[in-house]
């Protein structure tokens, strides 16, 4: 996973040069979705499969389980209260009456306006049940593929109430010829928390099958990350890491979900954290103006940001990539732009579902 995965890195993929067409064929590709210690340790229980916006779909939802009742206590008498003397009256009056301590939302390089008091959820929630955006992918006009932004049905993760949102990524039937993608990643939100628990990639092209699992115990400040791949050139491989992240992160995936909570107005900066591949970064980015982007959706009001990173202190451009947010409280991505060695890749929407209400 690279730093600038979820800004351009994730659409690279589709422009891949190979020899084959079709995605890579591999005996034993159900074994890659095994993981022992992954599975002992997450927990996800997902509602039946159904219509999203359906009448069977409100009454599947879950809900996170209810706090248990304390058991009721026999009622006391009151007792009429005690006369004060004067001398108590006056020792009283000398105590000072301290102000309840302000609680600050954190983490605190976070951007507060949007958010009430120190809730990590903000006052307007973008999210919806069955939201879909659609991306046609193109690069010199020419169509590469197909990005779908999803928020699916509410899951339960490790007795935990969390958004699903997902991400897949297609090649078109003409880029197929010379590479075959078919791309999947859920990421596993907490609802409370707005912090991501799990992440599960499913990857399928022509030159490999790979599946990823990603752990954020967040209780302990620590990530676990595995991988099983097989490709081509060098057969199986499986990878393992493990390491402390910074209370509060995100993942490269769930980043793109989660700076949609902002209010993101021009001229000012915007950040949060990213813990990915054993490193604790931040996330930067800056808006830069409001304009009306011409989509195949019809003109549409949008803010420009301009993301970038840092990394142990040090700032690092995250090249000339531009998102373009949906000027509104959904915060849609519209278009995501990198510029490459050759020419400008570019992310834009076609079609958006806005979910149930």
């Amino acid at each position: 996973m690279k730093l600038s995965m979820p800004f351009g890195t994730i659409l690279f993929t589709l422009l891949l040069a190979s020899c084959s067409t079709g995605l890579l064929k591999y005996e034993k590709a159900e074994q890659l979705k095994k993981n022992e210690e992954f599975e002992e340790a997450v927990k996800i229980v997902k509602p039946p499969e159904q219509a999203v916006g359906s009448e069977s779909d409100k009454q599947a939802t879950i809900q996170a389980p209810p706090e248990k009742k304390q058991p009721l206590l026999p009622v006391k008498k009151k007792t009429p209260a005690k006369k004060k003397s004067s001398k108590e009256s006056k020792e009283t009056a000398k105590t000072v009456i301290e102000e309840p301590k302000v609680v600050v939302r954190q983490p605190d390089i976070e951007d507060t306006v949007g958010f009430e008091g120190s809730s990590r959820r903000p006052i307007v929630d973008p999210f919806r049940v069955g939201e879909e955006v659609i991306h046609d992918v193109h690069y010199f006009k020419v169509s590469a593929g197909e990005l779908r932004i999803k928020v699916e049905p509410f899951a339960m993760v490790n007795n935990r109430k969390s958004y699903t949102f997902a991400m897949e990524i297609k090649t078109s039937s003409l880029f197929s010829t010379f590479y075959s993608v078919d791309d999947r990643v859920e990421i596993f939100v907490d609802y409370e928390e707005l912090v991501p628990r799990v992440f599960q990639l499913h990857v399928k092209e022509s030159g490999q099958l790979r599946e990823a699992k990603m752990l954020f115990d967040v209780e302990n400040n620590t990530a676990k990350f595995w991988e099983k791949k097989v490709t081509k050139d060098h057969g199986e491989e499986e990878k393992k890491q493990e390491w402390e992240i910074l209370p509060f992160s995100q993942n490269v995936y769930s980043s793109i979900y989660y700076m949609r909570n902002f209010q993101w107005e021009p001229g000012k900066e915007y950040a949060f954290r990213v813990a990915n591949d054993k490193e604790n970064l931040i996330f930067s980015g800056k808006a830069l103006r409001r304009e009306v982007l011409d989509t195949k959706l019809g003109p549409m009001k949008a803010i420009v940001i301009q993301p970038n990173i840092v990394l142990k202190g040090k700032f690092k451009p995250i090249g000339d990539n531009f998102i373009w947010l949906s000027d509104d409280d959904r915060k849609y991505v519209l278009r995501i732009e990198s510029k490459i060695k050759i020419g400008t890749l570019i992310s834009e929407v076609v079609a958006i579902n806005p979910g149930k209400p």
